[in-house]
């Protein structure tokens, strides 16, 4: 799954700023358990890819392209 986002990130599906889908939305989306949705989002943030505010969501990290 993070293969996936990552590659959505990349093409623009989800630009710069954007909103990326919650760990429900993940679940729901690729049949998988929360925690699964969790290090997906995780490996994410630790790549520099996304940011989370709480309360919020996850978004995608602004550009430097």
């Amino acid at each position: 799954m993070a293969d996936v986002l990552r590659q959505r990130i990349e093409d623009g599906t989800y630009p710069p700023r954007s909103r990326v889908p919650s760990v429900l939305q993940l679940q729901a989306e690729f049949g998988i358990a929360a925690a699964t949705g969790q290090k997906v989002h995780r490996s994410l943030r630790d790549e520099g890819l996304i940011y989370t505010e709480p309360g919020l969501g996850s978004f995608v990290t602004a550009s430097e392209r």
